[in-house]
């Protein structure tokens, strides 16, 4: 995962982003970050398993390749839990 990407998803979250750096959404007490940090945390996590999915997806010999789609249908669906 690139900064680039990071910072996209921070943003995404809610959080104010300028030049390559990442601030709170205003001057809130940290308390009051809780949201916007479990959104930041969705996406990253998204992010991860769909990468961990590709690598099944791309896992394809022939003989193991069922298996291989299984897999990237399981760590797809936990994001569905």
């Amino acid at each position: 995962m690139t900064k680039e990407e990071i910072i996209d998803m921070a943003r995404e979250a809610g959080f104010f982003a300028k030049e390559n750096e990442v601030y709170s959404p205003s001057n809130q007490e940290d308390h009051e970050l809780t949201p916007y940090l479990k959104n930041f945390a969705k996406l990253i996590a998204e992010k991860e398993r769909e990468e961990c999915a590709k690598v099944c997806d791309a896992y394809d010999n022939g003989r193991y390749s069922n298996a291989a789609d299984l897999c990237a249908e399981s760590i797809r669906a936990r994001g569905q839990e």
